[in-house]
């Protein structure tokens, strides 16, 4: 396996050449730490078969993967994350995945995301091109940045077998039977999240995907002042009904969904203390508002407070 470590970056600019390095080597990300003169982590990869293994450790810090992280170039990527010791969050699809000792979530690389790491923490994150891993799990965009918990199915023997492959892995295991005990271990992690969440057995394998379609397009665009769901079926091509029709199953309207999903992101940031020095209007219209009296009606409407009441009480 390959092995970076911070320790060994110039001290003045360890963090920006830790982002390009790992920028160049798995994601396009922006790591922000607590505090930026202790940054340290470090970084070991192999691979097996088709499956890239990474084991990360670094201290308190936020990984975060925007819009404009991503380019239509890259290939789509899912990630299984295994929480191997410590604790983390996995924000996406407007989940927060709590991750503990022996958690799986599951991130879309082609999705905006937020990672955030708690000190002492060591993740292994197992990578997949899209096409592969929809051999085992046809609609993966569905279980992306939900939390699937170690006492859940036998999610806790498969969190062991992983740890202990990924060590084997840093320790330098190599067999000619790489390809097939990758496709076990994608077999048995499918096998997990299928008895971990349940389905709608009435819904479609198909319209299940087409949902998850939207909402991954939503998700990447819901800063856009201009998104609606006129805009979010002509950059699907398909028609509004059927748009409609897509997320009936859900029992949200999709412009419910998408006020409800920036109301959410607004109120991690104005109860988050970093962005206390800024306006509440501010972080409205980054999120898409253009109104700031129609953002503190909805605010109201889903929080039961005003939002500058919701902030003084967050930060008390």
């Amino acid at each position: 396996m390959q092995t970076f470590s911070s320790e060994t970056l110039p001290a003045a600019t360890r963090l920006s050449a830790w982002n390009a390095l790992y920028s160049r080597q798995l994601n396009n990300v922006e790591f922000t730490p607590a505090s930026g003169q202790k940054f340290a982590a470090h970084l070991s990869m192999g691979q097996l078969g088709p499956i890239q293994f990474a084991r990360m450790s670094t201290n308190r810090t936020q990984i975060q993967r925007t819009r404009r992280h991503i380019a239509a170039s890259s290939p789509r990527m899912y990630a299984f994350l295994l929480q191997a010791k410590g604790s983390s969050v996995l924000s996406q699809y407007g989940h927060d995945a709590h991750l503990a000792e022996g958690d799986f979530a599951l991130c879309d690389s082609a999705t905006p995301h937020i990672f955030t790491v708690e000190d002492e923490s060591k993740v292994v994150l197992l990578r997949v091109e899209a096409s592969m891993l929809k051999r085992y799990l046809p609609t993966p965009e569905q279980f992306c940045g939900l939390h699937l918990r170690r006492e859940t199915g036998f999610t806790g023997a498969m969190s062991a077998m992983v740890d202990q492959l990924s060590a084997r892995l840093e320790a330098g295991f190599t067999s000619i039977y790489d390809e097939r005990f990758a496709a076990n271990v994608l077999e048995m992690l499918a096998m997990s999240y299928a008895l971990g969440f349940e389905t709608q057995g009435d819904v479609s394998a198909i319209m299940r995907g087409r949902h998850a379609e939207v909402v991954r397009h939503i998700e990447s665009n819901l800063r856009d002042p201009n998104l609606t769901p006129a805009s979010i079926a002509a950059g699907l091509r398909i028609s509004p009904r059927y748009l409609r029709t897509i997320f009936a199953s859900s029992g949200e309207k999709v412009s419910n969904y998408v006020i409800r999903r920036r109301l959410e992101e607004c109120a991690k940031q104005i109860r988050d203390p970093s962005w206390a020095g800024h306006s509440l209007t501010e972080i409205a219209f980054a999120w898409g508002f253009n109104s700031a009296a129609h953002f503190t009606r909805t605010f109201h409407e889903q929080f039961g407070m005003p939002p500058r009441d919701y902030r003084r009480g967050a930060l008390s």
